[in-house]
């Protein structure tokens, strides 16, 4: 049972296909492919011909999920290839936008794809709600999303595929009334937030350790649109310079680009925020949290999904200031005359650093771009800790059981083609 072959053709309801091809010799693992089969989608080919002002919102249908983020990473590239410096209230709105998507991209990941495996449920409508408990959570799981949905849809028009945001600023401005209805379902779903916090702070018992680097676009305050590119070796890239760093690694099985950086594998994502950034967290949810933080810096991938649900309370606290102090009036897009011109755009999506780079011509038309999404960056991490998770479980467990054990692994990356928790059938061959 030491030698074996493990092979997953694919992964159930995900965005794309995924695959992996996993040979033991001896109790030692020879080779481990974890490629993304069916991922290219031709959007930076799709980019070429367009003019700029469509960009956002063709490249927002990248993803369903976490379209919000491609959208206003897309419309900062587009701003810095123009000229185009935001006003102080946009910005606000952009930070508005992110905390929405944040607070219900999180709790999607974190009720219905991780929560089940802690309490060995097959999904999360399993719940029984019978028992207080998971009746609770249940409960809890709506309520986060509800708050968060409703955020985003009263500044930026829509949860998925926002309306409003563009480039140079936005086109329809929050009442007074949405204002103080936001508020108040952010501020009843704050004690949903703490327990979700000590589910995974407390209940969850799964763990994998692994050194590894992280990288995370950090501002001067906890956040995900600003900043510079930052190491856990505490080196400071400035976002135009990100390609001199980033190292393209063609995967011959994989149809998806990865990445590393000097030579070296890293992670972006939730944990990979917390390890640099802990201490930049709104005060009210460092003031909540304590010693908890004293968790992090992390090397446990399970952290990842503490790390997501502790930034929900961040988001939450920091979109109830912003609302209860800023107010908002309508102000015009700025516009300026295209040009001939490269912009940079980087952000922090909710499973890790986005980039996007976008090459315009004098009359505003996309000459060529790139996309790099957090994925391609974990790739290849995701590859060495499956590869080390597997010969450590190989002495105690039969391969039927190390299945489940990757599957939740690959789960706390929370990897964007990834909308479900469970694999299809897999294929053994042991000799």
């Amino acid at each position: 049972m030491h030698t074996f072959d493990l092979t997953m053709d694919r992964i159930s309801k995900i965005e794309g296909s995924a695959s992996l091809d996993l040979k033991v010799k001896d109790g030692k693992v020879e080779s481990c492919h974890f490629g993304i089969t069916e991922y290219k989608r031709f959007y930076v080919e799709a980019m070429k011909g367009k003019p700029i002002i469509a960009l956002p919102q063709l490249l927002a249908r990248i993803c369903g999920t976490c379209s919000n983020a491609h959208l206003l990473c897309s419309i900062e590239t587009s701003e810095n290839a123009l000229g185009i410096i935001p006003t102080e209230q946009t910005m606000r709105l952009r930070f508005l936008t992110m905390y929405g998507m944040m607070i219900r991209d999180h709790a999607l990941h974190l009720y219905l794809f991780s929560m089940p495996d802690i309490y060995g449920k097959d999904a999360f409508l399993d719940f029984d709600e019978n028992d207080a408990e998971q009746h609770q959570h249940l409960h809890d799981g709506f309520e986060i999303k509800a708050a968060g949905n409703f955020l985003a849809t009263l500044i930026a028009g829509r949860s998925v595929h926002a309306l409003y945001p563009t480039i140079g600023g936005y086109m329809h401005f929050p009442d007074q009334a949405g204002i103080e209805e936001a508020i108040e379902k952010l501020q009843a779903a704050r004690p949903a937030v703490r327990r979700l916090i000590d589910v995974f702070a407390n209940k969850s018992k799964f763990h994998f350790d692994r050194k590894t680097h992280y990288m995370a676009l950090i501002p001067d305050g906890y956040g995900f649109l600003t900043g510079s590119i930052c190491r856990t070796e505490h080196d400071d890239i400035p976002k135009e310079k990100f390609r001199q760093h980033l190292e393209h690694v063609v995967l011959p099985y994989s149809q998806a680009s990865a990445y590393e950086r000097e030579g070296q594998p890293y992670m972006v994502g939730a944990l990979a925020r917390m390890n640099i950034a802990k201490d930049k967290l709104h005060p009210k949810t460092k003031a909540t949290l304590g010693k908890l933080l004293d968790r992090f810096p992390s090397t446990d991938i399970f952290d990842n999904n503490l790390a997501q649900a502790i930034e929900v309370l961040h988001s939450l606290d920091d979109a109830i200031e912003i609302l209860t102090t800023k107010k908002f009036s309508p102000e015009p897009v700025i516009k300026k005359p295209y040009r001939t011109g490269t912009g940079v755009g980087v952000i922090e999506a909710p499973r890790g650093t986005l980039y996007h780079k976008v090459d315009i011509d004098d009359k505003g038309v996309v000459k060529s771009g790139e996309v790099i999404v957090p994925t391609n960056q974990n790739q290849v991490n995701i590859e060495e800790d499956i590869a080390t998770l597997v010969e450590q479980l190989i002495p105690t467990m039969p391969p039927a059981k190390i299945e489940f054990e990757i599957e939740k692994l690959i789960r706390a990356y929370d990897p964007c083609m990834s909308c479900a928790a469970h694999f299809l059938e897999v294929k053994w061959n042991q000799g």
